[in-house]
């Protein structure tokens, strides 16, 4: 099937994508993505970085033609990707997003004074332009941006240069043209980026309401799970081809489960089965062999006249073998928390009346046994870094005093990864790990590429795992998790958030990840 991008007029918005296939120098990016969506439809597409996300939205925009498959798309668009203009000023981006409105309205306008002076058509045309105009609610739009300016804490003064705004400014601005100008199509890739939690209340609102289609590629769970009615999974699968569930967020992660269990279920019945031949065929092997060494009291003839039937069981069973394929490929691995150790008998780590100067001005007191689970919270410059910093020996309190029992060891989690190199995840870790851990591998955090290969190549979400995989090589008493669901896909959070429930670590996690917070509702909490 050759590639082809279909942008209908229709009134009606929608978005149809057909056995999508695309490659970049040779790599499958995208594998039989097949798509669907109206009016009032909200999609998700989720996947590990480099799954191909950003890239299918680009070809839903038409910005890139797919190698095979069709694209149709009906309405005007709105796009909101990673880019951004840099000239002009906040009047002139607000005009290039409700570029569609303004058209609209000039359309109507034209229409109205040929309708006034009775030209041939003309009653046509008005119709078609009002309804164009009614679709988009152009008489409203500019008010509309106004309100989701405030809203989302966003410069508001036209003559305002992009230049001397800061990236989460700029995308702010846009983000809120956008949600004004009520596209047909409104694509979103990780629209919650440099959002407060006013603003992400504010998406979430307009985009529950939002009549259109809205296909949106987010690494916030809690969004996801508030607005998606339909998620297009690009994750590898049993067959290699994405899964669309149906049925909202929740949907999805009870089908991705089953899913899971099916595939890993179909490769175990057919590794099985495989071993079954091979042990097949070397029983027959050994039989072989065992008949043609004659045994005392027995005549070589006779024995020598069984050879050609089990020559021919030796072949039959080695063809058996040969025509076996293992056609489920092996699922990749899931994320297996290793055994921390418990510490009891005493207090792992306690901070009393401890502040930072400029950095966390309240006094904290904190006081952690082994199972513990605190959570903290607080908006950005509270100092939820900067406490951890200090709980985990890295800073030195300006006040107070830290204990820590003498044997415990603490692993933190910060924002940011160490500096890269030459040395390789496997180097890194053997590093890190005691004598106790398990082997990087058993993680089933990296791949097998990734593990061998040198820092400086990893990608961010690949350098993310490595870095929790290294708290974690330690065996640590105590688990100091900085924003740890960042770059991670919602799959791993789901599994590392089920795994910090059980462990025997004590643990505490500081976010601002919503979802996050409504699953570990029940720990307790402390707010700065």
């Amino acid at each position: 099937m050759s590639s082809r991008i279909s942008l209908a007029p229709a009134r009606a918005a929608h978005v149809r994508a057909s056995g999508v296939h695309l490659s970049f120098g040779g790599r499958p990016v995208l594998a039989g993505v097949d798509l669907v969506a109206a009016a009032g439809d909200r999609v998700a597409l989720v996947g590990e970085n480099g799954r191909g996300k950003t890239t299918l939205l680009r070809v839903l925009a038409g910005d890139l033609l797919p190698d095979r498959g069709e694209v149709h798309r009906a309405g005007s668009l709105g796009v909101a990707d990673q880019q951004i203009l840099l000239g002009g000023t906040v009047g002139d981006l607000i005009d290039v997003e409700l570029a569609a409105v303004r058209r609209a309205l000039a359309d109507l306008e034209q229409a109205t004074e040929a309708l006034s002076e009775d030209r041939p058509g003309a009653d046509d045309a008005f119709a078609a332009a009002l309804a164009d105009a009614e679709a988009l609610d152009a008489w409203d739009a500019d008010r509309r941006v106004e309100v989701s300016l405030a809203a989302l804490n966003a410069v508001s003064d036209r003559t305002r240069p992009l230049e001397t705004l800061s990236v989460g400014q700029r995308h702010r601005v846009r983000l809120a043209c956008l949600l004004g100008a009520r596209h047909s199509v409104l694509l979103l890739d990780e629209p919650t980026n440099h959002l407060d939690a006013g603003g992400l209340q504010h998406l979430t609102e307009q985009l529950r309401a939002y009549t259109g289609v809205v296909v949106i590629v987010s690494h916030d769970r809690a969004l996801l799970a508030d607005v998606a009615t339909t998620v297009v999974d690009l994750d590898p699968s049993s067959d290699g081809r994405p899964r669309v569930y149906g049925g909202g967020y929740a949907a999805y992660v009870e089908g991705r489960r089953a899913e899971r269990a099916r595939w890993e279920s179909l490769h175990s019945e057919q590794m099985a089965e495989r071993q079954r031949l091979a042990d097949d065929l070397s029983a027959a092997q050994n039989r072989l062999r065992d008949n043609w060494r004659p045994e005392k009291g027995h005549g070589k003839h006779t024995r020598a006249t069984r050879a050609p039937g089990l020559v021919r069981a030796v072949h039959r069973r080695q063809e058996e073998l040969e025509a076996h394929v293992v056609a489920v490929p092996p699922p990749p691995k899931r994320f297996t928390m290793p055994e921390l150790p418990e510490y009891r008998g005493a207090t792992l780590l306690r901070a009393d009346d401890v502040t930072v100067a400029g950095r966390l001005e309240r006094s904290v007191a904190v006081a952690l046994d082994s199972r513990d689970r605190l959570v903290v919270t607080g908006p950005n410059g509270a100092g939820k870094s900067t406490l951890l910093a200090v709980l985990s020996g890295d800073l030195e309190p300006t006040t107070g005093t830290v204990t820590r029992a003498r044997p415990v060891r603490i692993g933190r989690l910060g924002q940011e990864s160490e500096p890269s190199g030459r040395r390789t995840a496997m180097e890194l870790y053997a590093q890190r790990a005691t004598e106790s851990a398990p082997g990087l591998g058993e993680l089933g955090l990296l791949d097998r590429n990734d593990v061998h290969r040198p820092l400086a190549e990893l990608s961010v979400g690949a350098r993310r795992r490595l870095d929790l995989a290294l708290v974690l090589a330690s065996q640590p008493h105590v688990l100091l998790l900085d924003e740890p669901t960042n770059h991670l896909s919602a799959a791993l959070v789901d599994e590392l958030t089920e795994a910090l429930g059980a462990t025997s670590a004590a643990v505490v996690l500081a976010t601002h990840d919503r979802q996050l917070l409504r699953d570990t509702a029940s720990w307790q909490r402390l707010a700065l």
